[in-house]
């Protein structure tokens, strides 16, 4: 039984059976004075994105294939073909759908080897993390649960973890969530104060704790947990919210370094419960051809139907049975069997009435269509040297029914990318020219450098400005980052 439970579990029919809170400790380390026992069934920090394996590949395609509605249809007809005494050749419809079949197949398999290599390069990627009281690089699918994993600025979170200090004296860090919800501004993440002054390997070697906090859920914006400090015998709570919580596939902006716990690793993470599923997608066109292929095929039995009842009509006439040229076998018996291959017969006779070709021409157009994309120069970022990417081309069609566009703040379409342009204070006109601020003159015409008589005017213009909007100062002008890569505060007692 617990063979078959573990089964049922890997092919996702049964769900693992897990207590209702999940008990994290730092760098997986067993404290003396208190007796825990430490889990290890905890996933792995794979990223999986793909939806076939070498293994299953074919026997999963072709079961995805023959879901449609007109590759199950051409494959009845090649069936009959083979059963009957059919009047066309069963090749006439086996080749088609096999050439059909096996488009769809090179099309599907290429987009999923694209997926496989995303993934593997997102698994390879280098991360430092904290191993034997070192800083050491693994890959990113080496990280466990219980991990301290260092980041620096411009570095995307590998797993969700529980921030514990960072280079900001005041324990903060600045996080874009652009990958998980389209937000582009900088959200504010903290730690807690018994942990933000260990800025170092060396320190957070002599730290001990561990994090309790509830399993993983798909909600991106709850997570309830507390974090137990041992310091100097004395257990110190702290409780954890979402604004302690880094998520996988945010990125570290506008702060040098921060350490973490990793605490939801691979499958486990926000970011893969929130992922859609990999099933096939039907676009618009393909579900409004199976709506068509459903009357075709009903217009097909009815004209199947009365040709069949026409034939035997027709060969009751005398002139019919006595004529040498046409070959009646047993025509005065009918048979419920016979009536229905006889059926059949036209029914196979007629099937062209669905072009198998159309699928065809569908399935070369979706492939071809979506190297488009990424051959657009209009679609190609210089800032990221990036360019698009069609993930599927089963919904590429789909950008071409676009009517309207709902969005809720301008942000959405501007990227939050707001630029100082000008201002007017007591009366006069100012403009941002190469980063410094100019006073227009009463005719408009040149460009005055700004008076030193209305400084104190601009001051408190400036601080109203930033006192009424989040500013967020880039610190990486200002300050050099450690060379060391490790830190270098303090520890604290």
């Amino acid at each position: 039984m617990e063979f078959l439970r573990r089964i049922g579990i890997f092919v996702g029919l049964l769900e693992q059976n897990r207590p209702p809170k999940r008990k994290v400790h730092l760098l997986n380390k067993e404290f003396k004075e208190q007796d825990v026992v430490i889990e290890n069934n905890y996933p792995d920090n794979t990223v999986v994105s793909s939806k076939y394996t070498a293994w299953n590949f074919i026997p999963k395609n072709l079961f995805e294939q023959f879901r449609r509605i007109a590759n199950f249809y051409f494959l009845c007809v090649g069936l009959i073909q083979l059963l009957i005494d059919s009047p066309t050749s069963p090749a006439t419809s086996v080749v088609p759908l096999t050439f059909v079949v096996l488009v769809a197949m090179v099309k599907q398999g290429y987009e999923d080897w694209l997926r496989h290599r995303s993934d593997k390069h997102v698994n390879k990627r280098p991360m430092r993390i904290i191993r034997d009281g070192s800083l050491v690089t693994v890959t990113s699918q080496e990280i466990k649960v219980g991990d301290v994993v260092y980041l620096s600025v411009g570095q995307e979170i590998p797993c969700d973890m529980v921030l514990l200090s960072s280079h900001d004296p005041q324990g903060v860090c600045h996080i874009t969530t652009a990958n998980l919800d389209g937000e582009t501004n900088l959200k504010i993440y903290s730690c807690i104060s018994e942990t933000m002054n260990y800025t170092s390997v060396d320190s957070i070697n002599t730290l001990s704790l561990y994090v309790e906090c509830q399993q993983p859920i798909s909600d991106l914006y709850k997570f309830i947990g507390r974090m137990i400090v041992f310091n100097n015998g004395i257990d110190i709570v702290r409780s954890l919210s979402q604004s302690n919580l880094l998520l996988r596939g945010s990125t570290l902006k506008n702060t040098h370094y921060i350490y973490g716990l990793a605490v939801y690793t691979g499958r486990d993470t926000k970011m893969a419960l929130n992922s859609s599923s990999k099933a096939t997608k039907f676009s618009t066109v393909e579900r409004r051809l199976n709506s068509f292929l459903l009357i075709f095929l009903v217009l097909l039995f009815i004209e199947s139907g009365v040709f069949t009842i026409l034939s035997y009509w027709f060969s009751g006439f005398k002139q019919i049975k006595n004529a040498w040229y046409i070959w009646l076998q047993n025509s005065d018996t009918i048979s419920a069997l016979g009536v229905f291959n006889d059926f059949l017969a036209f029914s196979v006779l007629f099937n062209y009435i669905i072009p198998i070709s159309l699928y065809v021409t569908i399935e070369l157009q979706k492939f071809f269509g979506s190297l488009f994309f990424g051959w657009d120069d209009e679609m190609y970022d210089k800032a990221t040297n990036r360019r698009a990417v069609a993930n599927t081309s089963d919904l590429n069609e789909e950008l071409g029914q676009v009517q309207y566009l709902f969005t809720d703040k301008t942000g959405t379409l501007t990227e939050n990318d707001m630029m100082f342009r000008q201002c007017s204070v007591g009366g006069v006109k100012y403009v941002e020219y190469d980063n410094d601020l100019h006073e227009i003159s009463p005719t408009g015409t040149q460009l005055l450098p700004a008076s030193e008589q209305r400084r104190e005017q601009l001051d408190e213009f400036f601080i109203i400005l930033a006192l009424c909007h989040t500013v967020h100062v880039d610190k990486e002008l200002f300050e050099p980052q450690p060379s060391n890569g490790c830190g270098n505060g303090s520890s604290a007692n």
